[in-house]
């Protein structure tokens, strides 16, 4: 039988073979150290489990409407009003199964056969991959390292055409953990406007920002920009709740009134229990969320020193999220591997460490390190990858 079109099209995860063969490894018996997670190595905070606990326990285990919790939206609400000073109305949030599925679901009502959707690189995996399930055609536009990997307004504007959409903004982002700053939001909001381009700003990680950096949304930059933006985010980084799948979008009723009808299809509602606790992470006690926060910083810090000693690596510092993004094609060329790809496989081979590689996210000079683990397991990995460079240089 023959599978659809819009199958057929889809490009398989780079990390899929990494992944397959760490696991492989660690079922013979051998010691990897596996630097992929996407997932924060905390638990959930207790007073979430006890909360979703106690929904069980009083009966809310029935369908929810298709958009959420009339609780939820209102503890989101609040959440923009003293996270951002953002005002928004019930009818422009709509909760999903996750922020994944909230981008999903987005791209599904904006998008037509042949629209262009802009993706700065390196992105997040699945972006490119949900537009071409809507049907358009992701438009790449490069994040220069030397500018911290963001792209500027002139870049941008040289990407649209009559066929463009909207553009994705990922800050923290997913590999880098780069910021954009305020002036670089409100320039590149100043095109968008210009030329009515939806933004899709993807703040999940913007809980977890470090040093003196500071996360802005670009829809609290101005109204006409808040009118123009789509806000995906969710619980999931912030407070340890990936297995939960509970995300958002906040933006024109319009839209998230479409996605709602698409979500009463699809998934009918976010599970009700996941909801109830993220109720809790809203509304209880942020201390975990800071303590969390703490504990990735302090993990950035002392390891980033002993990365850029790697040879052949060079990293720009992340200012937020939990991965590391340093350009290995130096160790690659100085070890006689072909690309950075190659040099990855190797390393899970000889040294049992895994790395995500850069192709993946569009960077294929680059790999990715999530210090979502261990201090002992990311100095060790470390070590490992420092012997592995060693021993190819001589």
């Amino acid at each position: 039988m023959k599978l659809a079109n819009r199958v057929a099209s889809l490009t398989p995860s780079a990390t899929l073979e990494i992944t397959a063969k760490a696991k492989a490894l660690k079922a013979e018996g051998h010691d990897v150290i596996g630097l992929g997670a996407g997932e924060p190595d905390f638990n959930t905070p207790q007073h979430i489990i006890d909360a979703a606990s106690k929904s069980m326990n009083e009966g809310h285990t029935k369908y929810t409407p298709s958009g959420g919790l009339v609780e939820l939206k209102a503890a989101i609400i609040e959440k923009f009003k003293r996270d951002q000073e953002l005002t928004y109305e019930q009818s422009e949030i709509i909760v999903c199964t996750g922020a994944k599925h909230a981008l999903y679901t987005l791209f599904q009502v904006i998008v037509d056969p042949g629209d262009e959707v802009i993706i700065p690189t390196p992105f997040w995996v699945s972006y490119p991959e949900q537009v071409k399930l809507a049907e358009g055609t992701p438009v790449f536009v490069e994040g220069k390292e030397e500018n911290s990997f963001k792209i500027t307004p002139e870049q941008l504007k040289a990407a649209i055409t009559p066929k463009t959409k909207a553009v994705i903004i990922n800050s923290p982002s997913n590999p880098t953990g780069m910021i954009y700053t305020a002036e670089e939001l409100r320039a590149i909001g100043e095109v968008c406007l210009e030329h009515k381009i939806l933004i899709v700003s993807d703040e999940i990680y913007e809980k977890l920002v470090y040093g003196d950096n500071e996360h802005i949304s670009i829809a609290q930059l101005s109204p006409q920009l808040k009118e123009q933006t789509i806000i995906i985010n969710g619980v999931s980084k912030s407070h340890s709740m990936t297995g939960w799948r509970i995300g958002y979008a906040a933006g024109s009723s319009t839209i998230i009134k479409a996605m709602t009808n698409l979500a009463s299809h699809s998934t009918s509602n976010p599970t009700s229990t996941a909801q109830y606790g993220a109720i809790a992470a809203y509304n209880g006690s942020q201390q975990p969320v800071s303590e969390m926060k703490k504990a990735f910083e302090e993990r950035l810090n002392k390891i980033y020193d002993q990365l850029i000693e790697i040879p052949g690596f060079t990293c720009i510092k992340p200012q937020g999220a939990f991965y590391l993004f340093p350009n290995a094609q130096k160790a690659a060329e100085m070890t006689g591997f072909k690309d950075v790809d190659a040099w990855v496989k190797a390393l899970l081979e000889e040294e049992k460490v895994a790395l995500v590689p850069g192709s993946g996210f569009g960077a294929p000079e680059n790999v990715r390190l999530s210090y979502a683990t261990s201090l002992q397991l990311l100095e060790s990995a470390v070590a490992r990858i420092k012997r592995f460079m060693n021993n190819k240089i001589k």
